[in-house]
């Protein structure tokens, strides 16, 4: 079964699609710390994107500006 047809099963309404579910899990993860490339697996897109989009709420986000202070 498909995430959309799941999603369509549980009636969480019209306002939560398949791509709100994919947006909440990436930043949860990001925001855990799980290994990005994990991460990008699961979730069925590039580390790419996944890093340019979402990295931010990763928790060693910056971490390297940091230490230079």
């Amino acid at each position: 079964m498909t995430k959309r047809k799941k999603l369509l099963k549980v009636d969480l309404g019209k306002d939560v699609s398949p791509h709100t579910m994919n947006h909440t899990a990436a930043t949860w993860m990001m925001q855990a710390g799980v290994d990005p490339w994990l991460a990008a697996g699961v979730l069925g897109m590039t580390i790419e994107v996944l890093e340019s989009t979402y990295g931010h709420h990763h928790p060693d986000f910056q971490m390297g500006i940091s230490k230079a202070f």
